[in-house]
């Protein structure tokens, strides 16, 4: 049966909340991990920016974010790892890092492992710390003389596109994907959710058998 969720109203004008489907309102209850009853909804109008109307549709977005930025670092830690360590370490000791050999294979296993949960959606305010303090050095030691533009088109030849020293601009655009990834969340189809969606199935099976 369909679900009014009440009016809203915004400088002297009464707007109506849309009619929910009760499979449609199941479905947002059961995303936004928040339990109403049939009665409550008609306070809606007490959450005006409630995630069970507005946020929970608009989660898809966390995907796309997701899946460039875990495959983006994951084949940057790849690529470091197939030319070899060692070559990355001395990128490192030229830049007057200290360190440079143990820097070096923390950022491999960091790109990679930290790639991996972003890509899966498992763990993201953890992972997401360590592969934004990369990207800040990597802008303050490499791509800030650059300028702001990481694609630099300098001319086309028979040999094909020749490119300028990249800028920051990427760095900043990673960064961005992470915060954002950090406060909305991890979306859907993430290991977060799986996890949270069996916990919460543990724990009500636990309540109903000390309730029986």
């Amino acid at each position: 049966m369909p679900q009014h969720l009440g009016t809203t109203t915004v400088g002297g004008v009464n707007f109506a909340a849309p009619t929910v489907s009760a499979g449609w309102h199941d479905f947002l209850v059961e995303r936004s991990n928040v339990s109403l009853s049939p009665p409550e909804l008609g306070s809606m109008n007490s959450l005006p920016c409630s995630p069970l109307v507005i946020r929970t549709p608009l989660a898809w977005w966390a995907l796309p974010l997701r899946l460039i930025t875990g495959y983006g670092f994951m084949s940057h830690g790849w690529a470091k790892l197939v030319r070899g360590p060692d070559s990355f370490t001395g990128i490192l000791h030229t830049l007057g890092m200290p360190v440079p050999a143990l820097l070096a294979w923390m950022t491999i296993f960091v790109e990679l492992a930290g790639g991996a949960a972003i890509l899966a959606g498992w763990l993201i305010p953890f992972a997401s710390i360590p592969m934004i303090v990369i990207l800040l050095v990597a802008i303050v030691t490499v791509h800030w003389p650059n300028g702001f533009s990481s694609i630099k088109l300098q001319a086309v030849t028979a040999t094909g596109a020749h490119f300028g020293q990249p800028g920051y601009e990427t760095d900043l655009l990673y960064i961005a994907c992470l915060i954002a990834l950090m406060i909305g969340g991890s979306g859907p189809l993430a290991l977060d959710d799986l996890i949270a969606r069996h916990c919460r199935k543990a724990l009500r099976a636990k309540s109903g058998n000390k309730n029986g």
